[in-house]
């Protein structure tokens, strides 16, 4: 007859050996996404404004001393704005020195102003028909008056030298246009109207409290008016170091 297949029993332990311990199963490792551009994704503190702040003092330094050229600069702008984390900003500066590093020696002061001449004559840009331009280094009066008649002016002050910590800019537009483009880490201000036609001026407020100010004032008949800042654009102070280099 057929015996029924028992089941086998256990080992036995084998005296004065212990028992053998069972494997366990290991959990699944999850998967590191792979870093993208500028993004870190270890980094999962949300970032501040004054994150943002300290890595864009970071390129601009680097942009005054040649260790990034401008479009390089202005690529990294473009990710500190988008960064949301810490951790994505951090590797923007990663091949640069530090702010307040050991190498540097004491601190400048931010901006070189001279004397403040409150009689000086005002600057004058007219267009009539015509365009007029003024931008590159150049050094900024006190004051500038800009009329425009069935005309355009633009005044680019994102790498001028700036004499004073108050510049103002007088804007009169009819049937034309007036446009004032700044840096980003300084002051904007603003006062005046349109009939028929547009003043528009982004306010901004600069970190640093001896940063430039500039305001416009004036008015705009069936014309514009209009002053914003410079993407990727900022102010360094360039008088400094160039009396530093030349030894004054």
């Amino acid at each position: 007859m057929d015996l029924e297949k028992q089941p086998e029993p256990a080992s036995e332990p084998t005296p004065g050996k212990p028992p053998q311990a069972q494997p366990q199963p290991q959990a699944p490792q999850p998967a590191v996404p792979a870093e993208t551009g500028f993004a870190d994704p270890r980094g999962s503190l949300r970032a501040s404004d004054a994150d943002r702040d300290r890595i864009a003092d970071i390129l601009r330094d680097a942009l005054a001393e040649g260790r990034l050229d401008p479009e390089e600069h202005s690529d990294r702008i473009d990710a500190v704005l988008r960064a949301k984390t810490v951790g994505e900003l951090e590797p923007i500066v990663r091949d640069l020195p530090a702010a307040g590093a050991a190498t540097r020696h004491e601190p400048e002061p931010a901006y070189a102003y001279g004397a403040d001449d409150q009689d000086g004559p005002a600057d004058s840009l007219v267009a009539i028909f015509s365009s007029t331009t003024r931008k590159g280094r150049w050094r900024v009066g006190r004051k500038t008056n800009a009329f425009a008649l069935f005309g355009n002016i633009e005044i680019d002050l994102t790498e001028a030298i700036f004499a004073q910590r108050l510049t103002t800019i007088n804007a009169t537009s009819i049937f034309g246009n007036v446009e004032v483009r700044v840096p980003e880490n300084i002051s904007l201000r603003g006062n005046g109207s349109g009939i028929f036609g547009n003043f528009e001026v982004v306010t901004l407020e600069g970190v640093d409290p001896q940063a430039p100010v500039v305001v416009i004032n004036g008015y705009s008949v069936f014309g514009n008016v209009e002053a914003r800042p410079k993407r990727g654009k900022w102010i360094t102070d360039l008088q400094g170091k160039l009396r530093k280099h030349l030894g004054h």
